[in-house]
């Protein structure tokens, strides 16, 4: 019963994904263009999480760095920086599965219609800027997917150690979360490196797409 509530759920979504590109279409705006904005929301979202990853670093680097105060307050500050990371996880994550629903649409639409061509000769060319146009933007996704799948690990050493040092609030604790800063460090990094990376490829793939 589940697969099938799930397989309905699926086909509602399709449905509406689908009535909303042709009311899209209606107004001028095509899939490809649809495809253009989500991607540019995607490197939106994800320049966000590489500032936001960052400012959790500094304010983790901050609390290792402790030296007097109100501990309790040094931890809040921890925890608001954990759960804005969460919500820029989740923010990357959506925009990354809206530009594979109208990616989807679109490609299957494209090679639909090369059924439609009366000319020879340009089913064949527009068939190889379909598989042009696949290749970069498979090249894309493997770039944004390997991005996306390292943020999840980099919430999950961030979440021990907010845990961590809200039943431990004394020095002992901060003692201990310093042994954790250069291995959180180094993946925060690299995670900026790769949606930098992701970014750069997004921005070759528009372009490329916009080419005639």
């Amino acid at each position: 019963m589940k697969i099938a509530g799930a397989l309905v759920i699926s086909f509602m979504v399709a449905g509406c994904q689908s009535t909303y590109y042709s009311a899209m279409e209606k107004v001028g705006i095509h899939k490809r263009d649809i495809m253009v904005d989500r991607i540019e929301d995607t490197q939106s979202a994800q320049e966000q999480a590489q500032e936001q990853f960052q400012s959790a670093l500094e304010q983790f680097q901050s609390v290792i760095n402790f030296d007097g105060g109100d501990l309790e307050a040094a931890y809040n500050d921890l925890n608001a920086e954990y759960e804005d990371s969460l919500a820029a996880a989740e923010k990357v994550r959506d925009r990354i599965a809206s530009v594979q629903s109208v990616s989807d649409a679109l490609f299957d639409e494209w090679e639909e219609e090369l059924n439609l061509y009366k000319s020879d000769s340009l089913r064949r060319a527009s068939a190889q800027k379909l598989k042009d146009t696949r290749r970069q933007y498979q090249r894309m996704m493997v770039s944004l997917e390997k991005s996306e799948q390292r943020m999840q690990p980099v919430l999950d050493a961030f979440q021990d150690q907010v845990l961590y040092l809200k039943h431990n609030l004394n020095a002992r604790a901060i003692s201990a979360l310093k042994g954790e800063f250069n291995t959180i460090k180094a993946d925060i990094d690299r995670l900026i490196s790769d949606m930098q990376v992701s970014i750069d490829q997004s921005r070759q793939f528009i372009k490329a797409l916009k080419q005639p």
